[in-house]
């Protein structure tokens, strides 16, 4: 096994604390809205917009906030799909949150992605994403 392999694995293994984490798979005409982030962060790929839970905030509230920061519209949060924990280049110990969204208004103004599209559910495997976000791709390719 190699080290970077063996470090992210002993971390999960002692359950740091996991930052929560709010995914959106805004739905309108029978697509979902992804967005490429423009942060090397990331590595340019592709996502689910959201961000993190902010104190004294419900995921609901956080992720109906972020997508206002991020993309200047305004969304209905519906289910959680799937929650899952992740480690992010075994540094960042996350849990990430992601649920059923609908558009409900704005114009879509970028300030952390470059780029969106309105992609169907079955060509979302064509798209670069982060591995949490592939998950909530799995997932969605599930139902």
């Amino acid at each position: 096994m190699k080290l970077e392999t063996f470090l992210c694995y002993d971390m999960m293994m002692h359950d740091p604390d996991y930052l929560p984490v709010t995914a959106a798979v805004i739905e309108k005409d029978d697509r979902i809205l992804i967005a490429r982030r423009k942060h090397a962060y990331m590595g340019y790929h592709w996502e689910f917009p959201g961000g993190k839970l902010e104190d004294n905030e419900t995921l609901e509230e956080c992720l109906k906030r972020e997508i206002l920061e991020e993309l200047g519209i305004t969304i209905s949060v519906g289910r959680l799909i799937s929650s899952r924990k992740h480690i992010i280049n075994c540094q960042t110990a996350i849990v990430l949150y992601a649920y059923q969204a609908e558009y409900i208004s704005g114009d879509i103004s970028l300030t952390d992605h470059d780029e969106i599209a309105w992609v169907k559910p079955e060509d979302l495997p064509g798209y670069s994403f982060p591995d949490p976000d592939r998950q909530i791709v799995r997932e969605l390719l599930k139902e």
